[in-house]
């Protein structure tokens, strides 16, 4: 069983920088963040896997979001730089016990936090 807790949402101007915490609680081989804006579907952002330290990006993100894995604090983190308005979206910590096939798909991951707000205004 592993427990997910997302903190570091907020509100910043376009242009600014948030990063995103995760504590997981348990054994994850891969954790990712995902996003969802209203009306649209959960999105994949940054996937890291915990043996290898492969990092997979989003296109839109590649360049200005960096995921980070603490294996001492047994965290993750998304550092999230010239936000723009488009990367409002409620931010979600997913892991996941196995590799899986799709690191930047929701149905490859089991455990999910309860989501983060960030808002990025003009």
């Amino acid at each position: 069983q592993v427990q997910l807790v997302e903190s570091g949402g907020g509100s910043v101007q376009a242009g600014g920088s948030l990063k995103l915490s995760c504590a997981v609680s348990g054994y994850a081989y891969k954790m990712a963040w995902f996003r969802q804006a209203p009306g649209k579907e959960r999105e994949g952002v940054a996937a890291v896997y915990r043996r290898s330290g492969s990092i997979v990006y989003a296109d839109s993100v590649k360049g200005r979001f960096t995921i980070s894995l603490d294996n001492a604090e047994n965290a993750v983190y998304l550092q999230m730089n010239s936000l723009r308005q488009e990367d409002t979206a409620i931010y979600y910590c997913a892991a996941h016990e196995g590799r899986g096939a799709y690191p930047l798909r929701a149905v490859d991951y089991r455990y999910w936090g309860q989501g983060t707000q960030v808002t990025v205004s003009s």
